[in-house]
């Protein structure tokens, strides 16, 4: 076996259609594919795909997700403005590690996201 990739990353939802109008009109990602009928869709990123599932209609039990997924933004400050001016709520000030600023926020499920821009060069070597 080898693994070549990842093809999405899943979001658990318990309302599609609000997590459709967060991922789409409140974040702004292009809506690529639903699932036929079923509640689930979808959303590109320029480099990974992410696709929204209300839970229940996969015979999941809903539970959010517990670490940030971490959307690449050129300017933190900018976007985050852009999401607090349309009421998104961000659970603490903006991070500098010493080597990119963070800022966390939460979809209407509760998933943490996070928007990230590394602005120092990454070393080589071993991660």
């Amino acid at each position: 076996m080898q693994v070549t990739g990842v093809d999405f990353m899943a979001i658990p939802t318990q309302d599609f259609e609000a997590s459709k109008d967060f991922y789409e009109n409140v974040l702004g990602l292009e809506p690529s594919k639903q699932w036929g009928e079923m509640p689930a869709m979808e959303f590109e990123t320029g480099n990974l795909t992410i696709a929204i599932m209300q839970s229940d209609a996969f015979g999941q039990e809903f539970h959010k997700h517990t670490a940030p997924l971490a959307l690449h933004v050129d300017d933190v400050a900018a976007a985050r403005g852009e999401l607090e001016d349309k009421g998104v709520t961000f659970v603490a000030d903006t991070i500098d590690s010493g080597v990119c600023h963070m800022a966390i926020f939460s979809d209407p499920d509760g998933n943490p996201l996070m928007f990230h821009h590394r602005y120092a060069p990454k070393e080589d070597g071993p991660h």
